[in-house]
């Protein structure tokens, strides 16, 4: 007779330490023991010893000797159905195995899966903690930089302050100097207008109480002649500097003007002067047109009268220089006029020689004139305003022998004073200046 075999199975991972305690238990009771492993899972069969079966099978005989052959039958039948039904139960018991093989693959993938998650979080973790130091270090950074800047606000507002205090007290001294300024020159025009008239009244005692030989009667007598220049006076004889009337050709205005009868040959007609500072250069336009000054001293001719004389013909410009160390030097224009009032009395000059500099400080090509209340220059600033005095300014340009008198010491840095750029500098105000013509084919 054929037994059917007890059999165990699990999994090594989870029922090892039952196992062993079973194990124990069988080898107590006599019974053998068949271990097959499969995969990480073994199986145990425990078989009835030899003895035992034979006396089940003596037990089995006498019982079919008792019983009836029809009994035996039916007990090969019930074995036959147990072998089937261990069968199946084998065979449930092998899909269970590859079932739970399947289900040990998936954790592990699971395992594995959570573990690589779990490094990504931590290197996450890691780069937020990171993140976080540096946020932490720029707030820092930032605040820093704010109490910086708000210290720095504050001391420019502290300077703002102080810098606007600086300017109301200076607007104040400005506003009294040019109170003074004013009253200054109000006090000198009427000074002017009194050394005019004493120099007139002078002038005048001196011819009448000349004797008939005395070279100032003769000069007198013959400044009542008119001349059209300097160089026709000279060349009809009078070779003597002085004062002489002049009257521009077709027409009837005179004007009296100082002949320089030595210079270079003589000949030359003065047209401005600047010898003392005893006048104020600073005029209007019409001032200027028509002439001011005393021709004796210090005075200009006029742009009217020099434009008619110089558009008649060809006339020559010398500009004759002194400065303050006793040095003297000039420019000369082999080609010089003056426009028409309606061309703001544009200067044209050509061909310069002379010691006063290479490079002419009257800005060319030609300039229109300007004065205090007429702005013909190139700058917005207006040049004549600022540097005083009429001139052909161009954008303010390298010279103004119309600007500010300055005496010794006080002469350097005077950007608003008598100066002639190719010369002395930009700062530096001449002691004397002379300007003069005459015909180029003199």
């Amino acid at each position: 007779m054929q037994l059917a075999p007890y059999f165990f199975w699990g999994c090594s991972i989870f029922l090892a330490s039952g196992y062993n305690s079973f194990s124990k238990s069988m080898e107590t009771m006599g019974k053998k023991q068949y271990q097959v492993q499969h995969g990480s899972c073994s199986y145990t069969f425990l078989l009835p010893e030899t003895d035992n079966c034979r006396s089940s099978t003596s037990y089995v005989s006498n019982a079919v000797q008792r019983d009836a052959p029809l009994d035996y039958d039916d007990s090969v039948q019930r074995l036959q159905l147990l072998e089937n039904i261990m069968e199946n139960n084998t065979q449930w018991l092998m899909k269970v195995l590859n079932q739970t093989t399947r289900l040990e693959l998936q954790l592990l993938e699971h395992s594995l899966s959570t573990n690589k998650l779990e490094r990504q979080i931590s290197d996450q973790t890691n780069e937020i903690t990171k993140l976080q130091e540096k946020n932490s270090f720029l707030e820092k950074r930032v605040l820093e930089m704010e109490d910086k800047h708000t210290l720095q606000l504050k001391s420019i507002k502290d300077e703002k302050d102080q810098l606007q205090v600086l300017v109301a007290r200076q607007n104040s001294i400005i506003e009294e100097l040019e109170k003074q300024l004013v009253t200054a020159t109000v006090n000198n025009s009427v000074l002017q207008k009194q050394q005019h008239d004493l120099m007139e009244t002078v002038h005048n005692l001196l011819t009448m109480i000349s004797t008939p030989n005395s070279k100032n009667n003769f000069i007198a007598k013959e400044e009542q002649i008119s001349f059209k220049d300097c160089a026709e006076a000279f060349k009809s004889g009078l070779t003597t500097s002085g004062i002489y009337t002049l009257t521009v050709s077709n027409t009837v205005q005179e004007k009296k003007a100082y002949c320089d009868m030595e210079t270079s040959g003589g000949g030359w007609t003065v047209i401005q002067r600047r010898e003392d500072g005893s006048l104020d250069f600073h005029r209007t336009w019409k001032e200027y047109k028509m002439g001011f000054g005393d021709p004796a001293g210090e005075y200009w001719l006029g742009n009217e009268f020099v434009s008619q004389l110089t558009n008649q013909k060809r006339y020559v410009l010398k500009i004759h220089l002194k400065d303050w160390e006793g040095n003297e030097a000039y420019s000369l224009y082999d080609h010089f006029s003056l426009a028409s009032e309606e061309q703001k009395y544009r200067i044209y000059l050509k061909g310069l020689t002379g010691t006063a500099g290479k490079i002419s400080s009257i800005s060319q090509p030609g300039n229109d004139f300007s004065t205090k209340d007429a702005d013909n220059d190139k700058c917005i600033c207006k040049c004549s305003q600022m540097l005083t005095g009429g001139w052909w300014f161009d954008a303010c340009g390298p010279s103004n022998l119309n600007g500010m008198y300055y005496p010794l010491r006080q002469n350097n840095n005077k950007f608003n004073g008598i100066k002639w750029y190719y010369w002395k500098g930009s700062g530096y105000s001449l002691k004397a200046t002379t300007m003069m013509i005459r015909p180029a084919d003199f």
